[in-house]
């Protein structure tokens, strides 16, 4: 599958050398090794393609492939033994496809051999030649007459049928265009370049609508969004005048507690006067006392002078108890 996969792709050197890698594994497959000689004739491995076919026909009995050794033999340089198979007994057992290919072969011997309108007569006897309608082998079986017809000198007529081989030739399998083109000096436009051509832009025509379009919703998206939510700067200016009335209030009520300190003043300094003779009274009933004015002291010193007063009571009381203490 590889290895058709890159003859699709007109890798021929990378399909024989994945055909190589099925022959290594399966050398004794008739399929395996048909494929590998197809391959390398794509590739221009004549020799190559030459062994693994004829291995190939040994192992299935099929001649099908039979035109392709035949061109082989051409490719190596050996145009008899490419004659020698067209007039083997095996080449009568191909179908009309396979006969009309190996005729093809036979003509471009002929071509190689300086056999130049035998060539031309080697065709002009199928009577596929002259069917109108496409077949399977009509581009390439008007391809070659053509080429044969420009080979022996025949240019007009070569013209008209490299013409009819592009018409039939849709995939591009021939030269038929461009040989068309040298004869007649007439710029041929490769449509499927065109066509190519086309379906890019197109394609980048809808990416880019697509890409405008998502631009566009995403800006009506930021503008709803935009319009549902405040503005930056709104709430910024919103915080501002809060914080400054706030700040207006604060300094209000600074100023009404200095106003009332400043109203309290004169009572505070009424009631200190109408104090302060209260002590100075009390300190002339109490001569040995002392009175402070102001705020006391944090302490006050117990007075214990009720109980040392009379240090003869203290006395008395240590001579009972010795008297007791005498009697016992």
């Amino acid at each position: 599958m590889a290895a058709e996969r890159a003859l699709g792709e007109g890798d021929a050197e990378q399909a024989y050398e994945h055909t190589k890698v099925a022959r290594r594994f399966a050398a004794r497959i008739g399929v395996i090794r048909e494929a590998v000689g197809i391959a390398a004739y794509h590739a221009g491995h004549f020799a190559e393609a030459l062994s693994d076919l004829r291995a190939a026909r040994r192992m299935t009995g099929s001649d099908s492939f039979l035109p392709i050794m035949a061109d082989c033999e051409r490719g190596l340089g050996r145009p008899e033994r490419a004659l020698d198979l067209v007039r083997s007994k095996e080449a009568e057992r191909l179908d009309r496809m396979g006969k009309i290919e190996l005729a093809i072969v036979e003509s471009g011997a002929r071509r190689d051999l300086d056999q130049k309108d035998a060539a031309v007569i080697t065709l002009q006897r199928l009577p596929e030649l002259r069917d109108t309608r496409p077949q399977p082998w009509s581009a390439r079986l008007a391809f070659a007459y053509a080429d044969a017809l420009a080979d022996a000198g025949h240019e007009e007529p070569a013209t008209e049928w490299f013409g009819r081989a592009m018409a039939f030739d849709e995939d591009g399998e021939t030269d038929a265009a461009e040989r068309y083109a040298e004869l007649t000096g007439a710029v041929i436009e490769d449509l499927e370049e065109d066509e190519d051509d086309e379906d890019v832009d197109n394609e980048l025509d809808a990416e880019l609508e697509d890409v405008e379009t998502d631009a566009a919703l995403a800006a009506d998206a930021d503008a709803d969004e935009d319009e549902d939510e405040p503005d930056d700067d709104d709430l910024d200016d919103e915080d501002e005048a809060d914080i400054k009335i706030d700040d207006v209030a604060t300094l209000d009520a600074e100023i009404e507690a200095e106003d009332e300190l400043d109203d309290n003043e004169p009572l505070i300094d009424e009631l200190r006067e109408d104090k302060a003779p209260a002590v100075e009274e009390k300190a002339q009933d109490k001569p040995g006392e002392k009175v402070e004015t102001g705020v006391g002291p944090a302490f006050i010193e117990p007075d214990f002078g009720d109980i040392l007063d009379d240090p003869a009571d203290v006395d008395g009381e240590d001579e009972d108890e010795d008297e007791a203490e005498k009697k016992k």
